[in-house]
């Protein structure tokens, strides 16, 4: 079998196996073939399951032939982001901290894959924590992006995006806290989304799982929006042990896929909000809008009636660096010098936080995701680019320095050993678009748009009202169709 096989739509996947032409056990050995060899290259992975996977893939051509209905998944492989648990399968959260810890239980998300059919090939790679814009830790070398080798894949959901973009999987599991989705897709050259905050469920870790402020979300990536949306429906919906904020009513996520967008009001912030943004990222993005208006959506121009850079500091630096020292502070117990420097000085500095702080932060997230929401109520969608550089390279870091955008290198010392970066600075370049999202709670997309001159690929970010995530995958389809992407793959 070729490896082209790999590029196909889960989709057209699902119906090659129902029909028998093809069968999930060789398909899973093809996933497990290129992993052997792309791995050495890309390092998208952290474990490989190859005995798990295979014994999954048997279990599933065995329906087949007892004439058993196939779940929605159907025998397509899939991978996890070792972020969260896989049972009887190491979890390392990115980090040599967590030391060999085996999980006692599968994530909502992986018992739901297991049950539609998915194959789980291994754990995906992930900065430590997810702390991180781009894709490095102290496990091993950097995840690195399969259209140039010398880039980063973005993060924190870099092993996922550089699996299915290398060819490994159709379709991966990813999660979001500040854009750890869609910053990885749009470096990568695929389609990601998350939901609504809430939308796909978690369950209870401990009380800090209950802390009224958690911007992560779980969502998929994927060559095809179609593929994406199915994972969705996967994993989406309340569960009988869900956090609190988990939306407890269901909905199909794929229905009226075709439906388009005509009609649909989009808004396009006046200089985003005060973000800063690539000369060649903005042409692309320039360009690419006016695709929604042959789709018939009506494009207006609006103005924030807030900075979006006067809230950085109190939602990362306040919010985000009290969560990251209530949930990461046992790890941080275990050996400070362990940690990635930059994750160690956002716990020490969530430690000192003052509730004042904390409180004054809470009330402007309100009246931002008050401000937001009345957005749109007049308007469908926000678009922007998805990042504001193309992909940097893995041994540099980029900053704003008077007003412009700045790639300077940094060496393994100041990386690994010892900086003064915390979670918010380290990132706040590749997430000036992606993260107000996570603040405000809506579901977003990033879209591909386009290479730059050197070939490196561009996003476009949609995002939509809470609870509208249908609306969406629909619009996202309407754009797959009248600009695709697939014909462009990584020659790796």
């Amino acid at each position: 079998m070729s490896k082209e096989l790999l590029f196909k739509s889960g989709i057209e996947l699902k119906k090659l196996i129902k029909n028998k032409e093809i069968s999930p056990v060789e398909l899973t050995k093809l996933s497990l073939e290129r992993i052997e060899e792309t791995e050495p290259k890309v390092n998208a992975f952290f474990s490989v399951i190859h005995d798990q996977a295979i014994l999954k893939a048997k279990e599933i051509e065995t329906k087949i032939s007892k004439g058993e209905e196939l779940g929605l998944l159907g025998g397509l492989p899939t991978s996890i982001k070792d972020l969260e648990p896989v049972k009887d399968v190491q979890v390392t959260k990115g980090s040599l901290t967590t030391g060999k810890t085996i999980a006692d239980h599968d994530q909502i998300i992986v018992e739901r894959i297991k049950k539609e059919d998915g194959i789980i090939l291994g754990k995906t790679s992930c900065p430590e924590f997810g702390h991180s814009g781009s894709n490095e830790s102290k496990i091993k070398d950097h995840c690195r992006n399969p259209w140039n080798l010398e880039f980063t894949s973005g993060g924190s959901s870099g092993g996922a995006a550089a699996s299915v973009a290398a060819g490994v999987n159709t379709v991966a599991q990813g999660s979001d806290g500040g854009g750890s989705v869609r910053i990885p897709a749009s470096f990568c050259g695929l389609f990601g989304m998350i939901g609504t905050q809430g939308r796909i469920p978690r369950r209870h870790a401990g009380p800090m799982s209950w802390l009224p402020v958690n911007y992560s979300r779980i969502g998929p990536i994927s060559w095809y929006v179609e593929d994406s949306a199915l994972l969705f429906e996967v994993m989406a919906g309340p569960h009988p042990e869900n956090e609190s904020m988990t939306i407890q009513d269901r909905e199909d996520f794929l229905i009226d896929l075709n439906k388009g967008i005509k009609g649909k009001k989009i808004a396009i912030p006046h200089n985003f909000g005060s973000r800063v943004v690539d000369k060649e990222v903005f042409e692309i993005f320039n360009s690419n809008i006016k695709l929604f208006e042959k789709l018939g959506a009506n494009l207006e121009e609006i103005k924030f009636d807030f900075d979006l850079n006067d809230l950085e500091q109190p939602f990362h630096k306040h919010l985000m660096h009290t969560f990251s020292f209530c949930v990461n502070e046992q790890f941080y117990n275990v050996d400070p010098k362990k940690l990635m420097p930059h994750v160690k000085n956002t716990i020490e500095r969530g430690k000192k936080v003052m509730a004042s702080d904390y409180a004054k932060a809470l009330a402007q997230l309100s009246e931002y995701r008050f401000k937001m929401d009345n957005i749109f109520s007049k308007f469908d969608y926000i678009v922007s680019p998805t990042v504001a550089i193309p992909p940097h390279k893995c041994n540099e870091r980029p900053n704003i320095i008077n007003g412009k955008i700045d790639i300077s290198t940094i060496d393994d010392k100041e990386m690994f050993e010892e900086n003064d970066y915390d979670y918010s600075s380290w990132i706040f370049v590749l997430a000036q678009f992606t993260a107000p999202f996570n603040w405000s709670g809506n579901p977003a997309v990033s879209l591909p748009c386009g290479f730059t001159k050197s070939g490196l690929p561009i996003g476009l970010q949609l995002a939509g009202k809470k609870r509208g995530e249908l609306s969406l995958i629909q619009a996202s389809k309407a754009f797959e169709e009248i600009k695709p992407w697939q014909q462009n793959r990584p020659s790796i």
